[in-house]
């Protein structure tokens, strides 16, 4: 019999990572130039053919340490404040290794699997739903978001005798769910992967506000009953990823209960602004809502991959999302009590992979669990507030120089602005030139940002979710755009 070990390294998992680790604390120093723009030096030292014997473990570190850490994507650098994305925490991270290593399964008896479970509990709390509501840590918002209107078509079938995920959505006449131009794509692709069709998201315009138009909305809503369409879903942005501007939804619930229609939250990137007492108000009441998508991966920086679907009925849910045991696992069920197992696989532990899409799953809600132990509420909230205050810094800055324009004001801790030299009125042309701004800034290095388009208008638009950004770096963020402005505007 061969008895020979494997080829991988299994254990030495002390001396792998102190190995790494020089790097990755030079990495997240972020000094000088960014090297990952050299594509042409790191990719080719990357592109080998397949290896027919491995190079073994300490020039596969040597390789990960000097190339892919060394070029990696600088998302955590105080001055980011690009798209909706940003870097963990140093808690975040090593509770993503812990995860790794020691909760690789969500599921069973384990310290992991409990941290799990009182993660999302603990998140229920933080975002103010009442306890009765249930939830679970998905890979990010687009799942999180199909959860939701996975429930919401559940939901639907069962109101007219049917049970579209047993039996399909053949018999579901029509079925429409409404949400603003504004809302994020993969709410379209959720009807897609769910059967129901993109071509069945109905989108709604936006008012004067830049917000859904309830008008219009009511008015679609009437002619779809009229015409026999089943009514799935409306869908209510808290804080577009355009604009960061919230949908009306305390109007939104009133007019979806009203109807008896689902009544579903997008606050993948908003949701945590429900923290900011300023803006609260504009969030309604929550426990009015049926479903909610937040990525605790995006203002709460825990790891990418950590998102999470809440929801109001759990019993919808489980139907909807449910999973049949095969001959292997006849024994899974919940932990009946604190009592000691014999073994930590004599039961599931907490939670049910019948609320999601997921089955073998990492506890994602760790890292959420490690970063509410080290900051919790009053640290989440303070980080909401300071970079909602990032945002106004920007449009108060923006308003005291005549060389820029505010193009949105901002809600929650985006804000849209561009640079706009006096005398400039061809719109093609400040297009232009707020495009090339855009690229010599991210050149420099100092501040990288993104851009969108308000009312056809080419904007600048950072948005504040990073953990290591300050008022100082949004104040960065301005002089880089004006410094830059002005030498593009005077050589054109």
């Amino acid at each position: 019999m061969d008895d020979r070990r494997d080829a991988a390294a299994v254990d030495s998992l002390d001396q792998v990572i102190r190995t790494v680790l020089p790097s990755l604390e030079a990495f997240v120093r972020f000094e000088g130039p960014d090297p990952a723009r050299e594509r042409s030096k790191w990719r080719p030292a990357l592109q080998r053919p397949l290896p027919a014997a491995g190079i073994g473990r300490d020039a596969t570190l040597a390789e990960l340490a000097d190339i892919v850490v060394a070029n990696g994507l600088r998302i955590g650098h105080p001055g980011f404040s690009g798209w909706v994305t940003t870097a963990p925490t140093d808690v975040g991270v090593a509770a993503d290794l812990a995860q790794t290593v020691a909760a690789p399964q969500r599921w069973w008896g384990t310290a992991g699997n409990f941290a799990d479970h009182l993660a999302m509990r603990w998140l229920i709390e933080l975002l103010g739903f009442p306890g009765s509501f249930v939830g679970t840590f998905t890979s990010g918002g687009s799942t999180a978001n199909l959860v939701g209107i996975g429930a919401a078509r559940q939901h639907a079938g069962e109101r007219v005798g049917l049970r579209p995920s047993l039996d399909g959505i053949e018999d579901l006449a029509e079925p429409r769910v409404y949400a603003s131009t504004a809302t994020h794509h993969v709410v379209g692709r959720a009807l897609g992967v769910l059967g129901m069709g993109r071509r069945n998201l109905r989108a709604i315009p936006l008012d004067r506000s830049g917000t859904i138009d309830l008008e219009i909305l009511q008015a679609a809503l009437d002619e779809d009953r009229a015409s026999g369409c089943t009514q799935v879903a409306i869908v209510g942005s808290a804080g577009d990823v355009n604009t960061g501007r919230i949908d009306p939804l305390a109007e939104l619930a009133r007019i979806a209960h009203e109807r008896e229609i689902w009544f579903h939250v997008d606050g993948a990137y908003g949701g945590f602004g429900v923290l900011d007492d300023r803006v609260r108000e504009r969030y309604g009441d929550v426990s009015t809502y049926d479903s909610f998508a937040v990525d605790p991966h995006k203002w709460m920086a825990a790891p990418i991959g950590t998102g999470a679907a809440i929801v109001r009925d759990e019993g919808i849910l489980g139907r909807a999302f449910t999973i049949e045991t095969g001959d292997y696992d006849r024994e899974r069920h919940i932990a009946a009590s604190d009592a000691d197992p014999g073994s930590p696989f004599d039961d599931l532990g907490h939670g049910t992979p019948d609320w999601g899409v997921d089955f073998s799953t990492p506890a994602r809600g760790l890292a959420v669990w490690a970063i509410l132990r080290e900051i919790g509420a009053d640290g989440m909230r303070e980080r909401v507030v300071r970079h909602d205050d990032c945002a106004r810094r920007v449009a108060e800055r923006v308003r005291g120089t005549g060389e820029l324009e505010l193009l949105a004001e901002p809600v929650l801790s985006i804000c849209c602005f561009r640079f706009r030299p006096a005398g400039w009125d061809d719109e093609e042309r400040l297009d232009g030139l707020n495009e090339e701004i855009l690229r010599v800034v991210r050149a420099r290095g100092r501040t990288v940002t993104s851009s969108t388009r308000v009312d056809g208008r080419f904007a600048l638009r950072p948005c504040f979710i990073n953990p290591r950004t300050t008022l100082a770096d949004a104040d960065a963020l301005v002089d880089e755009v004006i410094a830059v402005g002005e030498a593009l505007a005077t050589s054109v």
